[in-house]
């Protein structure tokens, strides 16, 4: 009786979420600033003791100290999907939660680079795909796969693990808390269950769907089996295969499952992947939390009308929080939010130039804006850590900060930076600022941390920017640090609020 129940409820959050679906069918010492009418400063300075202080001092966290072991000990209550309620999570870097196996910064920031340059080559080609007009469907048909195709291995050829940015949420029935990657680049949520054909390394247990009382298979005929990367079925039950571009890949059953969010209140049916194949770059977190725009993502299924984050330093171990349906800070500096109607994933933003030392560069509104068919633009996005440029703008940007820093010391490029400096004398510097001028007259100036990044321990310091041969172009992380960025979805705007961590 209790399973004919279940069937029917899954039969009803699958007609529920069919009507929804085809009727929708920066912690810094320098203050973030926008102003239309007064002039922006030139120059800010940059604390370089702090930051090679922090950077030393991240191989050394006590990482059983630093680790919150968030624990559900009393039942929760059960949350509405769609209402307003307001919803936080704590945030966490990647350094503070994983054992880093690096001896040396320089080793971990090559890591780090490496890792960041595959998840931009991932975008960029899931991109241009969406360009061409490949649908997922032209990939493989659904009906010609099955079980076996779906396990065919990926291998990557790099096992530092991904994902910089971790929170902590509740999966099942009772709740069992899972470290999972947040990520705007990608929809669908999923995590590693039993039993593993293959699993990657996690720092928590692996999730066992019998010990859930709400685990429910979805049938191939739920809509949300439709929009998955790869599907296929097996006893009537969808299957998935998500990849990352980069060999990174997952593979298992799509499900109902109930998801929490810290004490807020537990979400029943939410639509995911329960991997029993995973493999790749996700070494540490349980999965994946998609935070992108399209139908399976995680704030499009709880019908949230905003949510935002605040990303700390990744070499701190402190933390700051994810909020879902919160207003932005009064103070914030905003823009329009932009959707591109052949990838609904990213979040296009309105950019029209840059500023450095408090002039704007020559660079054509163009460089930054979509095209009638979709090709170019800029995206914010929270996997990808260091921004990337078409290389007009790049070339603009880099040759003004170099005209306005020839008193410091330049060294040779390491990894993909080409615009270094020996700090390794210097207590502090001064440097001129960088800032997006957005669509509407505001702009956003960095704080130098957020644009001078330390490449070792020594005291080289290079340009937190670099180019793309890609038409879109991708806002990262590095340069979101220490700041609260608000994705307003009922209203299309985004904001940038600083200190607000």
């Amino acid at each position: 009786m209790q399973q004919t129940s279940q069937m029917a409820s899954n039969a009803y959050f699958c007609f529920f979420f069919s009507t929804i679906f085809f009727a929708s069918s920066l912690i810094s010492l320098f203050p973030l600033a926008f102003s239309r009418d007064l002039p922006e400063t030139t120059h800010t300075f940059l604390d370089v003791s702090a930051s090679l202080e922090q950077a030393r001092a991240v191989l050394n966290f006590d990482h059983e100290t630093v680790k919150p072991l968030v624990q559900h000990k009393e039942p929760l209550q059960q949350a509405q999907v769609g209402n307003s309620t307001f919803f936080s999570v704590q945030v966490y870097p990647r350094e503070s939660l994983y054992k880093s196996s690096h001896e040396d910064y320089k080793s971990l920031v090559l890591a780090r680079l490496e890792r960041d340059s595959v998840r931009v080559e991932s975008l960029t080609t899931k991109f241009q795909l969406a360009l061409d007009g490949v649908k997922k469907s032209d990939l493989k048909p659904v009906e010609e796969l099955v079980p076996e195709d779906l396990s065919t291995p990926v291998v990557s050829g790099i096992s530092q693990g991904s994902g910089e940015y971790f929170s902590r949420i509740g999966v099942g029935t009772p709740a069992k808390p899972f470290y999972m990657v947040l990520d705007t680049g990608s929809d669908l949520i999923w995590l590693q269950c039993k039993p593993c054909a293959r699993c990657y390394q996690q720092y928590d247990p692996i999730f066992d769907p019998t010990s859930s009382s709400s685990y429910e298979p979805l049938s191939c005929a739920c809509p949300q089996c439709q929009v998955v990367q790869i599907t296929g079925c097996s006893a009537g039950k969808c299957l998935y295969r998500i990849s990352y571009g980069d060999g990174s890949n997952s593979t298992g059953d799509m499900v109902t499952e109930t998801v929490s969010i810290g004490s807020s209140g537990a979400l029943n049916n939410i639509a995911l992947g329960c991997g029993h194949d995973n493999e790749g770059l996700f070494v540490g977190a349980a999965g994946l939390l998609g935070l992108g725009g399209g139908s399976l993502s995680f704030p499009y299924q709880i019908k949230a009308s905003s949510f935002s984050y605040c990303l700390v330093d990744r070499d701190s171990s402190m933390s700051s929080t994810l909020d879902f349906n919160s207003a932005p800070p009064a103070d914030s500096v905003t823009t329009t939010l932009l959707k591109n109607e052949k990838i609904d994933t990213f979040y296009f933003v309105g950019v029209d130039g840059l500023s450095v030392g408090g002039m704007p560069l020559p660079i054509p509104a163009s460089v930054f804006q979509m095209d009638a068919s979709g090709n170019g633009g800029i995206i914010i996005d929270s996997g990808t850590v260091i921004t990337r440029l078409q290389t007009q703008a790049y070339n603009a940007l880099r040759d003004a900060f170099v005209r306005l820093t020839r008193d410091l010391p330049s060294t040779r490029g390491v990894a993909l930076f080409d615009t270094c400096y020996d700090l390794s004398s210097r207590t502090s510097v001064q440097v001129p600022t960088v800032s997006f001028r957005f669509s509407g007259g505001e702009s956003l100036k960095l704080p130098a941390k957020n644009y001078l990044i330390p490449v070792d321990s020594a005291g080289t310091y290079c340009l937190a920017f670099a180019p793309t041969p890609s038409s879109l172009s991708i806002i990262g992380n590095f340069q979101q640090q220490g700041t609260r960025v608000s994705y307003d979805l009922a209203n299309s705007r985004l904001a940038f609020s600083p200190n607000k961590c």
